[in-house]
């Protein structure tokens, strides 16, 4: 009985560990940052309306089992690999039959996707979309050099505007902002290129570069927002310092630790990125708002792999 209750427990908590739970606030983030955009804090601010939030909230949901459904069934398709080079995660340890996490990664994403319909057509219609690009991601993109960076930067992007479907289809202008997270999101890929051996200095200049092209676009628009930019300039200093010292010293010393470092800094970082991006294009107090979901990520990244 007692062996029968500690592999419950180590199945349930392979689980747990195949969904990556530091990443879910960053996927969180997206959301909210979505919705600041196209101006839901606008109007709760001058109307509350509680349909309204619970909208947002079904989005976040939706996009957190998204996420989770899409990184469970990257270790499946990487199972081979694993077995090789990262024998501790779950499904090469045993500890998760591949089966299993077929099943739960798929079920993740089926109830993602139902979760988005329940919000706007048009949030189910992008919700399918992203799941399409997380399978192509997760079964034929991720190795290779240009299109792995490029589709794991897209289905950031559709995350982000899974969030500004909240009122439909939002102007085609809005949908520049989701270029920020696909450069930014592709930069970071590029730094996983020396996980497990090091030496891709060339993959972290590219990815400084990226990273500064993401910067510069926040500065624009900091630059060109109604509200006072020293209110809303701290968010985008603590993203630049958050990003370039792990970066830095992924560079100055090109080990797989320092690498692994410089890529959970970037994930985690996201979080960062979209406050920034909120504050410039919102309320400044909404870039606080989604702050306050940085904690619980770097309190979950003590304790389960952001890789």
């Amino acid at each position: 009985m007692e062996t029968k209750s500690s592999n419950t427990s180590s199945f349930l908590k392979g689980c747990v560990i195949l969904m990556r739970p530091p990443n879910l606030p960053t996927a969180a983030a997206d959301i909210i940052a979505g919705c600041a955009i196209v101006g839901v804090f606008a109007h709760l601010t001058l109307n509350f309306t509680g349909g309204l939030a619970v909208d947002m909230m079904l989005l976040v949901l939706s996009s957190i089992l998204l996420y989770a459904g899409g990184v469970v069934l990257n270790d499946v398709f990487d199972f081979e690999i694993d077995k090789a080079e990262r024998p501790e995660r779950p499904i090469p340890m045993g500890t998760v039959p591949i089966n299993s996490a077929i099943f739960l990664g798929s079920g993740l994403l089926v109830l993602g996707v139902l979760l988005s319909f329940v919000v706007q057509l048009e949030s189910g219609i992008v919700a399918i979309i992203l799941t399409a690009t997380i399978l192509v991601y997760d079964s034929l993109a991720k190795h290779h050099v240009f299109f792995g960076p490029l589709v794991m930067g897209s289905c950031r992007g559709l995350n982000l505007m899974l969030g500004m479907t909240i009122f439909g289809i939002p102007p085609v202008l809005f949908w520049c902002y989701s270029l920020l997270p696909i450069i930014y999101i592709a930069a970071v890929t590029l730094i996983s290129r020396g996980e497990v051996h090091g030496n891709n200095k060339k993959y972290l200049l590219f990815s400084g570069l990226l990273y500064g092209v993401v910067i510069i676009s926040i500065l624009t628009l900091i630059l060109e927002s109604e509200q006072h930019w020293l209110l809303i300039s701290p968010f985008l200093i603590l993203f630049i310092g958050a990003i370039f010292k792990p970066l830095v010293k992924a560079y100055s010393f090109n080990t797989p630790e320092n690498i692994k470092k410089a890529v959970k800094a970037g994930v985690i970082s996201l979080v960062l990125m979209n406050a920034a991006l909120a504050a410039s294009t919102s309320e400044w107090w909404v870039g606080l708002l989604i702050i306050l979901l940085l904690p619980l990520s770097l309190f979950l990244s003590k304790r389960f792999s952001v890789t």
